[in-house]
């Protein structure tokens, strides 16, 4: 263990680190590195498209260094968070690489929280400036961050982009990227934590997940190597630039491993395929949904996507049906299931080398780099096939949360991390999720707390008792249901509960789209509800009401 320059406790040592290096295991370098060495190399080759906008390397660095000017004129030192809630655009590109210039820790924040998630968020990690849109998509971030300043101590700077100039109290993000003076560069430290990146918790606090400028890239270089991607293929990327996947594979992989980036601002299956087509896009990661649409528009269009070298789908759930639709479809025939987390990106990459059809398809994917164990109730290791809970150690893994006492909750003794799923290993080096021990719902591949939602419920004055589960849906594999004990001679709505989560800030896709009242919950011996049958219960009437249509 060891401190960081931002002030945290991670788990590292030197050792470790001079040990990964020597072995080529690690780069030690930064993605600053390796702008730079693009720049030169190549400097009007596009890096990243957004919409009709281009980035060439040349104009990505210039362009970050004069930001990185203007932040260090703010007063940001190495080890300070610089957090951002941006759409898929390109001054998110910028601000990545700006940031990892003056040694900065970056902290993404997902555009669909609101005022409750994004102060939280703000105070945990101290971040000392944020950048949001002036307005987005009708919503107002310029005026939410303003507001929530007041009680945010560490929040220096709020800067906004795109916007008139008038905001009052913020800093206008085209002035502080016309500086040009000189800064000090500071020197880089590969093993210092460029990533603080926040996922829903069991106890309804997100958590903080730390990378360093050296776990990231492991996982990108493995996807690279498994996968037969090469320098000038091609990445769409619809996912957030705000989550794991959109991060690295959006504003990281361009300058890892020479990959030009297709940004999408928002999904939409019939411009995917007209994307994927026009710019002969190699490869692209996602959740569920994307798949699914996907392909249903591929088939409208006639097209059968035939750059493609892989889609790599996870995040939630993923049929078997749904791959070998999709490979029916692919003129290559490589989509593939894979399995990970914020705290373990890429755990397993998919199946794509001929006669591995049935494997993309029935299992989540081969085990690349990590050491995975499955252990039972006392952990002790499974039986070979049989379920247990997923371990994993490898040299990917985030650093610790950060939190030092959640840290210390999700590994074992041996320094193993808790994925919290359940599954078993098959004979071939894959693994296959059967269930999971966190207490998630996971919306079309994004992580709701159900105990964040609960609490909120709780203060409701017609909410006695709330279970909120995941319940199936047919686009985004499963969504929010609150089962409800309502006090004497109440009768809460849905619309009325919905409204009361709104008013305390919560995210509209946090708000359930299903209401069951009932008298009591069915628990175990020692009170405990039993969620399990809950779910149980909501999917079998779901499936009784899709069969009476």
């Amino acid at each position: 263990m060891i401190r960081d320059i931002s002030g945290w406790t991670i788990r590292l040592d030197p050792e470790e680190v001079a040990a990964r290096r020597a072995g080529g295991v690690w780069r030690g370098r930064t993605i600053a590195d390796d702008a730079r060495a693009l720049a030169e190399a190549a400097p009007g080759r596009t890096c990243v498209r957004a919409g009709d906008e281009a980035l060439t390397y040349g104009e990505a660095l210039a362009r970050a260094e004069r930001l990185a000017a203007g932040l260090w004129r703010l007063g940001l030192r190495p080890g300070d968070v610089v957090s951002f809630q941006l759409p898929n655009w390109l001054e998110a590109v910028v601000v990545d690489l700006a940031a990892a210039l003056l040694g900065l820790v970056v902290n993404p924040i997902v555009p669909i929280y609101r005022h409750a998630e994004v102060a939280q968020i703000l105070a945990d990690c101290r971040a000392r400036a944020v950048l949001v849109p002036e307005t987005d998509r009708g919503f107002a971030y310029g005026a939410m961050m303003r507001d929530l300043a007041a009680g945010l101590p560490d929040l220096a700077h709020v800067v906004v982009l795109r916007g008139t100039g008038g905001l009052a109290g913020t800093v206008a993000y085209e002035d502080l990227a016309a500086e040009d003076g000189p800064v000090p560069w500071p020197a880089q430290r590969p093993e210092a934590v460029k990533l603080v990146m926040y996922t829903s918790g069991t106890t309804g606090r997100p958590k903080g997940v730390l990378h360093t400028h050296e776990t990231m890239p492991r996982s990108l270089r493995c996807c690279v190597e498994h996968w037969g991607i090469a320098p000038g293929d091609v990445v769409l990327m619809p996912s957030p630039v705000t989550h794991i996947t959109g991060y690295g594979w959006g504003l990281e992989m361009p300058f890892y491993h020479g990959l030009e980036a297709v940004l999408m601002e928002r999904w939409q299956a019939d411009e995917a395929v007209a994307l994927i087509d026009r710019h002969g896009a190699s490869v692209t990661v996602g959740a569920t949904p994307f798949l699914a649409e996907l392909v249903e528009a591929g088939e409208r269009a006639g097209s059968r996507l035939a750059s493609l070298k892989v889609f790599a789908c996870g995040g939630a759930a993923v049929s078997p049906g749904l791959v070998r639709r999709a490979n029916g479809l692919f003129a290559r025939g490589r989509a593939c299931r894979v399995y990970g987390s914020t705290e373990a990106p890429m755990v397993t990459l998919g199946f794509v080398g001929p006669g591995s059809a049935d494997l993309a398809a029935d299992t989540d994917g081969r085990i690349v780099d990590y050491a995975v164990a499955v252990v039972d109730e006392a952990g002790a290791p499974a039986a070979p096939g049989r379920e247990g809970e997923i371990l994993v150690s490898g040299a990917s893994l985030f650093v610790g949360y950060a939190d030092a006492a959640e840290t210390r909750a999700a590994f074992t003794a041996d320094g193993r991390f808790r994925m919290g799923d359940i599954g078993y290993l098959t004979g071939e080096g894959a693994v296959v999720i059967t269930g999971r021990k966190k207490d998630l719902i996971i919306r079309g591949g994004e992580n709701i707390s159900a105990k964040e939602i609960e609490d909120a419920l709780h203060r409701h004055p017609a909410v006695r008792e709330a279970a909120v589960v995941a319940m199936p849906h047919p686009r985004l594999v499963e969504t929010v249901c609150a089962y409800v004990i309502p006090r004497e001679g109440a009768v809460p709505a849905l619309p009325a509960l919905a409204e009361h989560l709104a008013r305390l800030g919560l995210a509209r896709q946090k708000v359930p789209e299903h209401l069951e009242i009932v008298g009591a919950f069915p628990r175990t011996a020692s009170g405990k509800i039993r969620k399990d049958v809950l779910r149980a219960q909501i999917a079998a009437r779901l499936a009784e009401r899709s069969g009476d249509a």
